[in-house]
């Protein structure tokens, strides 16, 4: 009895293995296929149209601007927005004893003549109120940037004159036509604007009416609103006063509570609905098509997986395919879509002492990569030319070289849901789970030898938290163990070799593939 029992035991042990075998045996292998003379068209690149950064201050330090011209380097950004470009530390407005403006434009040069150097063009976001010029004393940020309406809209209305009068003697009125200027950040949020909706569009005209004063062709545009609010009133009221308006622009993030949560106290949790963010994009452009004036622009001029800058996932290997997974969904809806923020260089809670603190920058204080630095480093690989290609989470391309890149991830939401806030989910060590094989097939390549690389980022690779845990997640970093951690995390290939097409024989690879993988692969013709 005793036997049979066991042999039962061991039948049972060998039909399971077989029904686990069987089904990993028969789990479909994700595949794919595209033929190298099929194609799509020229790439859309609105993904490096525009990035953030903290606020025009900030980028008086020399770190900063190193780090910009880094990124810029590798990820191939052409616009850059932030806040407080009028605000105080700027010294861009005073007034004398007799109330009269004195305007000063030394910091401005300073920065915008940087941003000029190193080929990039700024997103002009026109705020926050200088404080003599304010009707009020409220403030938001450790910097304090003023959110109070213009205590003199005709001085408001001279400030934007001069200001781009200035950048038009500066940069020449042909390069400034390249420009957006944005009115204000994200008035419909109390804590950005003290003032109500109407007072926001008599700010707005006034902007609008200046920047279009001194050249007619300059684009200007808003609302810059949180959460895609007030775009159909924007557009209604534009349209029946005779407004200027060239473009809206809005922010979305995909994260549940905690609005302006500046040190993550709240407690936010990633959104489980698989079209958080990009939904809200495809919206946008829903809403304009069908607006009177329904040629205007799309710029989502704040967007990441969270909107406060003390959320782990901006450190986590979650976020490289997370970014990936929107930016693929929202398609061409958008112009531009700019990931906030560059820099963990950022200080709207006041500076941070911790170097892996949930900022929200693709890099460190200390200018470390996170994994969605390398996200976007690989957009900015793709070739020009899209291939035709069916898979929802990979772009094929190819250059006028005849290479070829294919870059695909697997966004997977681990997040366990509402009980469970990112501040104690993403600082764990999390590791990945199998995701089964990619097969990628590249058909009518032309015969040759090339060499193919193959670049990741995932759990443990260029995963520069993940490394910073394991040393013991110390309060500081010093010399040593930043370089041990970047020479960790560097974006070398994870693998390289040589391979050779004849006619008539597609290319094959296959990539085993974890949750919230991305890869790029690059295939050189030699």
């Amino acid at each position: 009895m005793k036997q049979r029992k066991g042999g039962w035991r061991l039948m049972l042990v060998l039909m399971a293995f077989t029904a686990t075998s069987h089904a990993q045996s028969k789990k479909a292998v994700r595949t794919i296929s595209v033929d190298f003379n099929q194609q799509a068209g020229t790439l859309n690149k609105m993904f490096n149209a525009c990035v953030g950064a903290g606020r025009a201050a900030e980028g008086l330090r020399a770190d900063w601007q190193q780090q910009l011209a880094y990124v810029r380097k590798e990820c191939g950004f052409r616009y850059i927005r932030m806040h407080g470009l009028l605000g105080d530390e700027m010294a861009v407005y005073t007034q004398d004893s007799k109330g009269n403006p004195r305007l000063n434009f030394m910091y401005v040069d300073v920065l915008f003549d940087f941003l000029h150097s190193i080929g990039m063009k700024p997103f002009v976001e026109l705020g926050f109120m200088p404080s003599q010029l304010a009707s009020g004393t409220k403030t938001i940020f450790w910097w304090r940037g003023n959110v109070t309406p213009p205590n003199d809209y005709d001085k408001w209305g001279m400030l934007v004159k001069q200001l781009v009068q200035h950048f038009t003697e500066r940069y020449g009125e042909e390069e400034v036509k390249s420009w957006y200027f944005e009115v204000w950040n994200e008035p419909n949020l109390d804590g950005f604007w003290a003032g109500s909706q109407a007072d926001y569009f008599k700010l707005y005209t006034y902007a609008a009416k200046a920047i279009r004063s001194v050249n007619k062709n300059y684009r200007v545009g808003g609302p810059g609103t949180a959460g895609a609010a007030w775009e159909p009133e924007m557009i209604d009221y534009c349209y029946k006063n005779q407004v200027p308006i060239d473009f809206i622009s809005t922010h979305a993030y995909g994260v549940k509570q905690g609005y302006l949560d500046e040190f993550g106290q709240g407690g936010t949790v990633l959104d489980k609905n698989p079209m958080s963010v990009s939904g809200e994009v495809i919206q946008s452009r829903a809403e304009i098509a069908t607006s009177k004036i329904p040629g205007l622009e799309l710029h989502y001029t704040e967007w990441s997986a969270s909107y406060t800058p003390a959320d782990p996932i901006h450190d986590s290997y979650h976020e490289a395919a997370y970014v990936l997974q929107k930016l693929k969904q929202a398609g061409h809806a958008a112009n531009s879509m700019s990931y906030w923020v560059f820099t963990d260089i950022f200080e709207e809670p006041g500076p941070r002492y911790t170097p892996f603190h949930g900022g929200f920058g693709m890099l460190t204080t200390q200018g470390i990569n996170k994994p969605v630095f390398y996200a976007y480093q690989m957009l900015n690989r793709l070739g020009n030319t899209e291939l035709v290609n069916k898979d929802s989470a990979s772009w094929v391309c190819s250059d006028s070289c005849g290479n070829v890149q294919a870059l695909l991830w697997d966004f997977t939401n681990t997040h366990p849901g509402d009980s469970v806030h990112n501040q104690k989910y993403y600082i764990r060590d999390l590791p990945s789970k199998s995701k089964g094989k990619v097969e990628l097939t590249i058909a009518n390549i032309p015969a040759g030898n090339y060499a193919l690389e193959l670049y990741k980022v995932g759990y443990s690779c260029n995963d520069a938290y993940t490394t910073y845990l394991s040393l013991g997640k110390p309060d500081y970093l010093n010399k040593q163990q930043v370089e041990q951690i970047k020479r960790q995390n560097d974006g070398a290939p994870v693998l390289k070799k040589m391979i050779s097409i004849s006619a008539n024989t597609p290319l094959s690879e296959v990539i085993d593939i974890r949750e919230n993988d991305v890869f790029l692969v690059n295939i050189v013709k030699l």
